[in-house]
């Protein structure tokens, strides 16, 4: 199998008979329910927990996910292939998988590109059955992979012009109407971290005939270049809870911008603190 991190349907399916593999779908139950790629985990929390990221709160993400991923069959001897409905319709969830086995050190991890709309139009098998996983010991690295920032490094980074702090939110959260995809008013504050630049995540995709797919390596990087990334560039990247931010985490990695980092516990986590500075309403305009 080939070092991407995106596989395509057809190249999945055909690796799945060779290779030891654990297909994890992160779609609501469901969804699963109503058809899933044949063996594939339904594994929801990817999507649903929301973290922080003091030392208790990560702590306790690491031990839940290891936990999680170890009854899901993941020993380390098998490739984790995370999926969604599509790239475009579930708020970057499978890409928030990979970046939780990457924080945790998992060292074989893919993302099923186009998601399960891709699987279903390629004509590839279905289930309604439900998989019940052979439990693992998970592998606990003994470091955290160095892909996160906690709040006090992101405070810090607010006055360094060094660290590109990029907002990857809709329009209605970077505006400040909106608190988070919950509902206008489900965080305490609406804004966004003092000097961050707006890329929202939709722009890093584009149709495909199968549905929503990543851009191209080339295109990345030119939507980049729009708010002063390049491939050298230090980014920390954050959103409502860190979905779309892997999202855009993974198309930047895979387009070539080698040192990227989510602030993972983002707007959540963010807002809830009223000793964080934040903007609120239009940014301003240079002169």
């Amino acid at each position: 199998m080939s070092g991407a991190v995106l596989i395509e349907p057809k190249q999945l399916q055909a690796a799945m008979e060779t290779e030891p593999m654990v297909v994890i779908d992160t779609r609501d139950p469901g969804a699963y329910d109503a058809g899933h790629i044949p063996g594939a985990v339904n594994l929801r929390d990817i999507f649903t927990y929301l973290a922080t990221s003091d030392h208790e709160g990560l702590e306790t993400m690491q031990h839940k996910f290891a936990e999680a991923f170890g009854a899901a069959g993941l020993s380390g001897k098998e490739t984790a292939v995370v999926y969604e409905q599509a790239m475009n319709t579930g708020f970057g969830q499978s890409c928030r998988g990979y970046f939780i086995l990457q924080y945790l050190g998992y060292p074989k991890v893919k993302v099923l590109h186009g998601g399960y709309q891709a699987w279903v139009a390629d004509g590839l098998p279905t289930s309604t059955d439900a998989t019940e996983p052979t439990p693992a010991a998970f592998p606990k690295a003994s470091e955290p992979g160095a892909v996160m920032v906690d709040k006090h490094q992101m405070l810090a980074a607010v006055n360094d012009p060094s660290v590109v702090k990029l907002d990857v939110r809709d329009v209605d959260e970077w505006i400040a109407t909106s608190s988070s995809p919950y509902g206008p008013d489900f965080c305490p504050r609406k804004g966004r971290i003092p000097g961050a630049r707006w890329l929202e995540w939709y722009r890093l995709m584009k149709p495909g005939a199968d549905g929503a797919v990543f851009k191209a390596s080339a295109e990345v990087l030119a939507e980049c270049q729009t708010v002063g990334i390049v491939p050298s560039s230090t980014v920390y990247v954050y959103c409502f809870k860190g979905a779309r931010a892997s999202n855009t985490f993974l198309a930047l990695k895979e387009a070539g911008v080698k040192d990227v980092k989510i602030y993972f516990g983002s707007w959540n986590e963010w807002s809830r603190d009223p000793a964080l500075p934040i903007e609120e309403g239009f940014p301003a305009i240079a002169a």
